[in-house]
């Protein structure tokens, strides 16, 4: 006789993945600032350099929305979160619509901190559950999900240019805002967590993994290690980003190759999110993260001196570490600390990513003297180095936690 339970179970897990890949779709549009920061300062009559600050505001926000609202999603559960994050990133660009150039800075608040804020928990309603539902395939799961933020990029971006040259400003945010309000709030009827009953072919180690509270988490060795390896892993990036434009032109290339250097970063960074989480499946997670540090240092140490089209190929390199690293840490956070408490605690390992998205970036601004950027991109292959060695103390940690398992 067929177990239908058996049978809901399989499929239900699907229907989550699938809607939480919708969300997350929508959501990787909040990272397109650099295609409104110029049309933005154009409308609101401002300067460029205070335009851009508001992608800082928002990454910002970002953070505190996953800490935030992974503590809630683990009491009140990732469906009412993910609606409750929806209608904030939602309305936080639709408000952008009504931002004037009387009081610019608004749009710091409306996009930056309302918008950033509920894209960090929808992030994490999404995330933080599909740990539950996959655990025998973590990789394949949130590498599907976060690919498709990171894909949200390539594709909403010649959109969104579209637009704002066709309709203007207000119009493009009201219509991505109200778009985003219907499919979001929908998409998110479908996220929710495992009942506790949930059958699948469960693995002895699975069943018998320690869930640790956060308190007990901040704890570990282990915590510390993966949050500074997180942190030290990406400042190449975050300098880089916002001159993907200027230094390739100073670097040689043309203003259409370097625009189309651009899209080539943001394909690589969601192949990154994808095939690094995909892989660790399979190959292992500690080799998945060494992965990601080979590929970002080799791209830092010839990005140095690199010009014309290896500096493309330099971008694409830093782009895909960056992706696989913003895919692989929910997966590792939750192979260390188990998935009850996996919104809280992915949470607190986010703030490494935050800290070092605020921080390298103004050290880069403060030490670079006439556009020369070797400094600083010396620091970020110093950093690489760091992260190396926190991932090889991480490593002893797997290789404990592989032996417990063996014995079970």
């Amino acid at each position: 006789m067929v177990n239908m339970n058996r049978i809901l179970s399989s499929e239900n897990r699907y229907m989550v993945l699938v809607a939480g890949i919708i969300i997350q779709f929508c959501a990787g549009t909040i990272y397109m600032w650099s295609v409104y920061k110029e049309p933005v300062a154009n409308f609101l009559i401002w300067t460029k350099e205070a335009s851009a600050l508001t992608s800082s505001v928002m990454l910002a926000a970002f953070v505190a929305g996953i800490l935030i609202g992974g503590r809630l999603v683990d009491k009140i559960g990732p469906r009412k979160m993910c609606i409750i994050g929806s209608l904030l990133m939602s309305f936080g660009i639709l408000l952008s619509s009504l931002v004037t150039s009387e009081h610019p800075y608004f749009i710091y608040l409306t996009y930056g901190m309302i918008g950033g804020f509920g894209v960090g928990v929808v992030y994490t309603s999404t995330v933080s559950p599909i740990q539950k539902w996959f655990f025998d395939r973590r990789g394949f799961a949130t590498g599907m999900m976060v690919g498709a933020f990171g894909f949200s990029l390539v594709l909403f971006a010649p959109l969104a240019r579209y637009l704002l040259s066709t309709i203007g400003v207000p119009s493009t945010f009201a219509a991505f805002g109200i778009a985003f309000l219907f499919i979001c709030v929908t998409a998110s009827f479908f996220i929710k967590n495992p009942s506790e009953n949930y059958v699948v072919k469960k693995t002895p180690s699975a069943n018998a993994q320690k869930q640790y509270t956060p308190k007990e988490m901040l704890r570990s060795r282990s915590f510390y290690l993966i949050t500074l390896s997180l942190f030290f892993i990406l400042p190449a990036y975050f300098i880089l980003n916002p001159l993907f434009m200027s230094l390739g032109m100073a670097r040689g290339l043309e203003e259409e190759i370097a625009l189309m250097g651009v899209m080539i970063t943001g394909i690589c960074s969601a192949t990154g999110r994808l095939m690094i989480t995909w892989l660790s499946d399979h190959v292992g997670r500690m080799t998945a993260m060494l992965m990601i540090f080979a590929f970002t240092l080799t791209g830092v140490v010839l990005v140095i001196f690199a010009e014309n089209l290896l500096f493309v190929v330099c971008l694409a390199l830093i782009a895909f570490g960056f992706g696989g690293a913003a895919g692989i840490y929910a997966t590792v956070t939750s192979d260390h600390f188990g998935t009850k408490n996996m919104g809280s605690n992915y949470g607190f390992v986010m703030l490494g990513f935050g800290a070092s998205a605020l921080i390298f970036p103004f050290l880069s601004t403060g030490i670079t003297v006439g556009g020369d950027y070797t400094l600083s991109f010396v620091i970020c292959a110093a950093s690489c180095i760091a992260s190396f060695v926190c991932m090889l103390l991480l490593r002893s940690s797997y290789r404990s936690r592989n032996k417990a398992d063996a014995k079970v």
